[in-house]
């Protein structure tokens, strides 16, 4: 139960920080990404992130606490991951359109600017390749090793739940919750947290490389 408490704790502080942040400074700047310093503080944050929950999780095996372990099948875990990266892009996809949420983080830039492409490339690797993992590790690693005691149904909900709300975001919610309900039930399908991983850096990554060639 300590350990439930401590994840809770993180998970709501995390959403509690970016709430205030957006009520307090809204949207970042529209070149956020073309800048060096949104990368360091990003990469920051998320190990500072990850060592909370690694010191969660500490004491107990990688492989059943993080889901840290290979797939019983790859060739089935990648068909399913790949059904899950598409049913994320359709089903949020229509969510952010229907409510009206696509720029509400507003971090991705409105055009390719080849002068900035030093700092866009440290950016996409924090946002597609260290974000992911460890956002992965956080929610359907720890979190739902955490609640599967109490059923598979309360950890997949809490979890996309507490993702979501870690965004910071009000009318983009929904379509967080839809992308944490798809990765969770991804990673009770095939045991493990890598095609997770796998779904959100691809998902992440296309979302970057559209956002300036579109």
């Amino acid at each position: 139960m300590t350990r439930i408490v401590c994840w809770v704790t993180l998970v709501a502080a995390v959403a509690a920080v970016g709430y205030a942040g957006r009520l307090a400074s809204g949207k970042p700047p529209d070149d956020a990404l073309y800048q060096y310093d949104t990368a360091v503080a990003g990469v920051v944050v998320y190990l500072i992130l990850l060592s909370i929950v690694f010191w969660i999780g500490r004491g107990l095996p990688a492989d059943e606490f993080y889901a840290l372990r290979r797939p019983p099948s790859w060739p089935r875990a990648l068909g399913l991951a790949l059904a899950g990266y598409v049913a994320i892009f359709v089903g949020a996809g229509l969510l952010l359109i229907v409510l009206g949420a696509g720029d509400e983080q507003g971090l991705t830039p409105e055009e390719w600017d080849g002068r900035h492409a030093g700092p866009y490339a440290a950016n996409f690797v924090a946002v597609a390749l260290v974000g992911p993992v460890v956002e992965e590790l956080t929610y359907r690693g720890a979190g739902m090793s955490l609640f599967l005691r109490y059923g598979p149904v309360v950890a997949v909900a809490v979890t996309s739940v507490g993702f979501g709300l870690g965004h910071g975001l009000v009318l983009a919610l929904p379509a967080l919750v839809f992308f944490g309900v798809v990765t969770a039930l991804l990673r009770q399908r095939t045991a493990s947290i890598y095609p997770c991983m796998l779904v959100h850096c691809a998902f992440n990554a296309t979302s970057l490389i559209v956002a300036v060639t579109a």
